[in-house]
């Protein structure tokens, strides 16, 4: 186990530095070939952060990703043998990345394309209809609580974000962005993983539900009339699967 260990440490090394590790060994000359190798690893991890974040390829252009990329492939080796997982710490890089200070919102935009892939992949779950979710509220909702489909993500920022990536999708068209904080509701719909624009109190709702409050904690500091709107939202997009008893 612990030659193993080593050997993979040794790889990890190599593949950051391009220094041959220890005992292996090629037909031909050693170091040429695991150039070969780890360039191949380089560009399809540089492909896969193509593929998740085309938002991101989009706004900064493909030689801007690509460099950067190249950066964060060298100090961050996959974690996981599924390829579509790698780059869950791309935003947070972005985040840190002088080049990129100048798009503040580019790491939030990461972070909606790493969302959207989560929901793609969360499990299914069978919706409550409105009158189901309706019956169950029927004595009195506050004490009750919702389980929300497995799909369903949030994000706050800052920035303009859900306007800043609609804008940046294929066949969108170019329009005036208004400086501001934005937040979206993200879920599964079919094949599609809508963004959503929701208010800062829809997104404090439904984030506190996602952790498990009940309907009346999650909505104490915010208006009814709000929290109806809140509520009708998730009925609406049929993303209550439960309404439990707390």
């Amino acid at each position: 186990m612990h030659a193993h260990r080593d050997t993979q440490a040794a790889f990890r090394n190599g593949l950051k530095t391009g220094a041959v590790p220890p005992g292996v060994t090629a037909v031909g000359d050693v170091a040429r070939r695991f150039s070969v190798y780890r360039n191949t690893v380089a560009h399809s991890l540089t492909d896969a952060l193509c593929q998740r974040f085309p938002t991101v390829l989009r706004l900064v252009g493909d030689a801007f990703f690509k460099a950067t990329a190249g950066v964060f492939v060298a100090d961050n080796p996959p974690r996981s043998a599924i390829l579509h997982d790698y780059g869950a710490a791309f935003p947070e890089f972005l985040s840190g990345f002088p080049p990129a200070a100048t798009l503040p919102y580019l790491p939030d935009i990461a972070r909606i394309e790493v969302l959207r892939g989560q929901a793609y992949h969360a499990a299914d779950a069978l919706p409550m209809t409105a009158q189901s979710v309706s019956d169950a509220f029927a004595a009195g909702p506050e004490e009750r609580g919702l389980t929300l489909h497995p799909s369903v993500r949030v994000i706050t920022s800052d920035h303009p974000v859900v306007a800043i990536w609609a804008m940046n999708q294929p066949g969108a068209r170019p329009r005036p962005v208004t400086p501001e904080p934005q937040a979206a509701l993200i879920f599964r719909l079919g094949e599609n993983i809508p963004v959503v624009s929701i208010t800062a109190d829809t997104a404090r709702i439904v984030t506190r539900l996602l952790a498990g409050e009940r309907l009346g904690t999650a909505c104490s500091d915010v208006p009814p009339q709000i929290a109806s709107v809140a509520i009708e939202l998730l009925i609406q997009h049929e993303l209550i699967i439960q309404v439990t008893q707390t």
